[in-house]
């Protein structure tokens, strides 16, 4: 027997509490931003958490999460839906955001700014006061669901001239700004995630400290803490210190020899 579209959408609840540890007033804001039907926009470099606390408020709130990987290729119809050949008729299959909008939840649309512009304004009526998403396929206009919300992720590094978000869309979101979480913050989520001893935890994150210094002169990014985290579980399961930071912090962010050689020694002044 085929699942309703309404016992499917319970797959995209989280199932099990997230870890996550406030750094200021994120959960409050969230709240008020759900609670008063407001689109939101989570802002911050790669890995620093952004998604982790997307998944802990919807597990809070009871609520779906169904989150869409942008990039590119992403057009309307991946979003909205599309007729889909049945036999010898055809069929309408509604896209995660319309799902979303008709059955509640949290849409996440992650790394916008990796979608076709021409793509992401499909997104614009549900950033207002009519919350409605107009399926032009059908020649309809859905109302989205009281407890629907939009959510974006957007990473201000990736700006160029080609790739950016246009202010038509940053200026339809309230924002709750991410960064790196404080030191202690961080070691404590190395330790919980990895079960690596402190004193390794708060070497890591010395590391991170002094390659994040180095965002902007030979670096495009500093280290995210998931990356931390792959370090402290490389290094769990006895790879040497070293090695771990070698294959887990210091090549995924340069392929640089130089500044590849750099980063080592940084690695052995702390290690």
């Amino acid at each position: 027997m085929t699942r309703s579209i309404e016992s499917e959408i319970q797959d995209f609840k989280i199932q099990k509490e997230p870890y996550y540890l406030p750094v200021s007033d994120e959960i409050e804001l969230f709240n008020i931003a759900y609670s008063n039907k407001l689109p939101l926009m989570l802002k911050g470099p790669t890995g620093c958490g952004k998604t982790r606390f997307l998944s802990y408020m919807a597990y809070k709130l009871n609520l779906p999460l169904i989150t869409i990987a942008c990039h590119e290729d992403l057009t309307a119809s991946d979003l909205v839906g599309r007729y889909l050949l049945d036999g010898s008729s055809t069929r309408w299959q509604d896209g995660p955001l319309t799902i979303s909008v008709r059955h509640g939840g949290i849409c996440y649309l992650d790394e916008i700014v990796e979608a076709r512009k021409d793509t992401t304004v499909v997104i614009h009526p549900l950033t207002d006061d009519r919350r409605v998403l107009p399926i032009e396929k059908r020649g309809t206009i859905l109302e989205a669901s009281d407890n629907f919300m939009i959510a974006i992720s957007y990473n201000p590094g990736y700006q160029t001239v080609l790739k950016d978000l246009k202010q038509s869309t940053k200026q339809r979101f309230i924002t709750i700004e991410f960064g790196y979480p404080p030191a202690k913050i961080e070691e404590d989520i190395i330790s919980h995630e990895t079960g690596i001893e402190g004193k390794t935890a708060a070497d890591l994150r010395k590391i991170a400290e002094k390659f994040r210094a180095l965002k902007g002169r030979g670096l495009d990014e500093g280290v995210s803490t998931r990356l931390l985290i792959y370090a402290a579980i490389l290094i769990s399961k006895g790879v040497e210190p070293r090695r771990a930071c070698s294959v887990a912090l210091i090549d995924p962010i340069t392929d640089d020899p130089e500044m590849q050689k750099a980063l080592q020694e940084v690695v052995s002044s702390v290690l």
